[in-house]
């Protein structure tokens, strides 16, 4: 599915964020440093921030038109976001959790049933769980799948591993990685990790002070370091 921004403006603090871009891969990395806008960004298409400027198109669907003031509410954007806390209600189990908000009928329908995202996710065994007894790791992975079980046409990840500790990052980026492979589901993945977007992404978009400063190939920006390692060759 193709996410087209089109003339998208909106003043930061510091800078004014500025891109045009037409993504149309399965996982598409949003790289660069803190403070580049990335967030901002997500917030954007995810219809939590109104740019000043410019339009955000997910397949058919316009969601943004700053021009003929179109904004499309969050709830009916069809938009699974994943913000870096995970944002789960401490009040609710975790299968509470994963269910409220989600559509059985549509669920079903693309696949994304109950049974298959815990089971892809591996996080069926912790459905009585409080949130409050959960790991760092386990939070995202619950983060993860309440998204995926509203059946969204496009998800939105906002740095899920940055924090967390290098082994455990290295443990759950697989799951991100079946994720992309199990579910037709498109993503943009916001992160400042060279590593992550080499292992997951196939297109990235990298933001300098509100600016795009490449899209393309994580290859055509990226060269190894050691081992797997990898680190912007800029």
């Amino acid at each position: 599915m193709k996410v087209e921004l089109s003339g998208i403006r909106l003043a930061l603090a510091d800078f004014t964020l500025e891109v045009n871009a037409v993504l149309t891969g399965r996982v598409t990395a949003v790289f660069g440093s803190s403070g580049a806008g990335k967030t901002s960004l997500l917030e954007i298409i995810a219809g939590l921030r109104r740019p000043a400027a410019g339009v955000v198109r997910v397949g058919d669907a316009v969601l943004t038109d700053a021009g003929t003031c179109t904004f499309v509410p969050i709830e009916h954007r069809a938009v699974g976001y994943v913000p870096q806390d995970g944002a789960l209600f401490p009040h609710l189990s975790v299968r509470q959790n994963l269910t409220y908000g989600s559509h059985p009928q549509q669920s079903s329908l693309s696949g994304l049933t109950f049974e298959h995202v815990v089971e892809v996710l591996e996080i069926a065994a912790l459905g009585d769980r409080a949130i409050g007894s959960l790991s760092g790791g386990e939070k995202q992975r619950v983060a993860l799948g309440r998204a995926l079980l509203a059946a969204p046409r496009l998800l939105l990840l906002d740095e899920p591993l940055a924090g967390l500790d290098a082994p455990l990052r290295e443990r759950l980026l697989p799951y991100f990685i079946r994720v992309r492979d199990e579910f037709s589901i498109p993503m943009i993945y916001v992160t400042h990790s060279p590593d992550e977007v080499m292992a997951l992404c196939d297109d990235v978009l990298l933001l300098a002070r509100g600016q795009v400063g490449y899209q393309g190939a994580p290859a055509g920006i990226f060269v190894p370091a050691t081992g797997t390692r990898y680190m912007l060759n800029r």
